[in-house]
């Protein structure tokens, strides 16, 4: 497989072998090769040069239609759905759907056939007939999931193509996933798993392929292998700690003080943050994080307790919070950070227009872009570049320039190394450890538990919705961690 963009290389000359029954992972730095390699086996993207066998015989693979009749299913990292439509619908979505005597659609079996994909899932609690627009984000994804594993199709599915499936899902949905695609295995399925979560792909993947500025690199079973290896690999250099050490001392100055704080989803939250101290916020999916996090930009409004930011009452709005020190790096980059038809100058300084005054100055702007985008090592084609055309982990990387731009006094991350590799993740570390020792305040939530550990000086465990526990990170465990979201703390009922 080879395919460049305006002269420029994105792939060159990969070749790929995948056998039923087995998990080959496809590993590489965000802008390897890895996106591009899915979307010309899937004939979304035409390639320059290709040639596919299934079972040792020639298959064309022009378009999309063509890989579908194939048996090649795909599930993409980016949570792509019709919110406005049921769960059904988008599980069936590219499908005809059945109909009755060939003339009404079938509704009672559009129905049946999505819940029956998600039980394959053990997602029984979805209810299929909700706008999908309304579910939590690790529940799309399982949507997403079981429109792959909707039966009773023509072709038959010989290929499962899973990009960064459990980067929105916890660990207990992870588990589940997990479950499936041994079952997948056992019915003599491929799957070609694509994450940047070395642990994870060691735990379930039988082979493992890396790529590296969109050539082959290295492909070995699992066992011959090590996170070394593959770390090696990926990036041509070792990382021997996953996680800058804090090399300042935490700040005396109080930047964030909530006191017994409850909102209409948040439940008598009491803590203060520190100058330059960071905060991680855990728990189990929808325990409240997100809300916590938004409630400094100005979405949410507190019912009962008090709460401050620098001495003075918490913005009203998201623009007085970037206009007062506070950056917000969002869950889902594509739908709640960025204009993915805008250039990286626009998205950059896009909070921060106030500063150029009453006229728009281009020059200024895109040398500030240049800046904060050398701060963050952006890898683009310019300022201008469109943001929707660059990688996942360099679309991260313009949300965080976007933040440091503002000098930021307080930072709230929110999932911020979601879909990132492993050479990208470090950047985004040491940028949140320069500015915390510059006494910039960090609240952090991760599904991630080890980046939780890694990078946090306390961890406040939330359920429900309530603060549940307020913790000291150092020399604490996973394991330690998780047994905090299942024990309830009869002291902060």
């Amino acid at each position: 497989m080879s395919k460049a963009f305006g002269g420029v290389s994105a792939l060159a000359d990969v070749t790929l072998n995948l056998s039923g029954g087995r998990v080959h992972a496809l590993m590489g730095e965000n802008g390897a090769g890895k996106s591009t390699l899915i979307k010309l086996i899937a004939g979304v993207l035409k390639a320059d040069s290709m040639s596919v066998e299934k079972n040792g015989q020639p298959l064309s693979v022009n378009d999309a239609r063509d890989a579908h009749e194939a048996g090649f299913r795909f599930i993409h990292q980016e949570l792509n759905i019709i919110p406005q439509v049921s769960v059904a619908e988008n599980v069936l979505l590219g499908r005809d759907l059945p109909r009755k005597l060939g003339l009404a659609v079938d509704w009672k079996k559009v129905k049946t056939l999505a819940e029956d994909a998600l039980a394959f899932l053990g997602a029984t609690h979805i209810d299929v007939t909700v706008p999908a627009g309304d579910l939590p984000a690790g529940d799309k994804m399982m949507m997403k999931i079981a429109a792959a594993l909707v039966s009773g199709e023509q072709s038959k599915p010989v290929l499962y193509v899973l990009d960064e499936p459990t980067a929105a899902l916890t660990g207990e949905e992870s588990e589940k996933l997990f479950d499936v695609i041994e079952r997948l295995k056992t019915k003599g399925a491929s799957i070609l798993y694509v994450s940047h979560r070395i642990d994870e792909v060691l735990r379930i993947c039988d082979d493992v392929t890396v790529l590296r500025d969109g050539e082959f690199v290295a492909s070995n079973e699992i066992p011959k292998t090590s996170k070394a290896d593959i770390i090696q690999a990926m990036t041509g250099r070792n990382f021997k700690n996953a996680y800058p050490k804090r090399e300042t001392q935490v700040g005396e100055d109080i930047t964030v003080s909530l006191k017994n704080v409850s909102t209409s989803n948040l439940q008598d939250v009491c803590f203060d943050i520190r100058a330059g101290e960071i905060l991680g916020i855990s728990g189990l999916a929808e325990a409240g994080q997100s809300d916590l996090l938004k409630l400094f930009m100005g979405i949410g409004k507190i019912k009962t307790g008090s709460a401050s930011y620098m001495n003075e009452a918490l913005p009203g709005s998201p623009s007085e919070a970037w206009a007062r020190g506070i950056a917000y790096i969002p869950r889902e980059r594509r739908s709640e950070a960025l204009c993915l038809d805008m250039s990286v100058k626009s998205n950059i300084v896009l909070p921060h227009l106030s500063e150029y005054g009453f006229y728009a100055k281009p020059r200024l702007e895109s040398e500030d872009a240049l800046e904060f985008g050398d701060k963050v090592k952006l890898k683009s084609n310019g300022v201008l570049q469109p943001v929707g055309q660059l990688s996942g982990g360099n679309q991260q990387k313009i949300v965080f320039a976007r933040g440091l731009k503002g000098d930021p006094r307080l930072l709230l991350l929110d999932e911020p190394t979601r879909g990132v590799d492993i050479g990208a993740k470090y950047d985004i570390y040491l940028l949140v450890r320069e500015l915390s020792a510059k006494g910039c305040s960090v609240i952090l939530t991760s599904t991630d538990l080890p980046e939780v550990l890694g990078m946090c000086d306390r961890i406040l465990v939330m359920q429900h919705g309530r603060q549940a526990y307020l913790l000291e990170s150092a020399q604490m465990t996973s394991a330690d961690l998780l047994s905090y979201f299942f024990t309830d703390n009869e002291a902060a009922v």
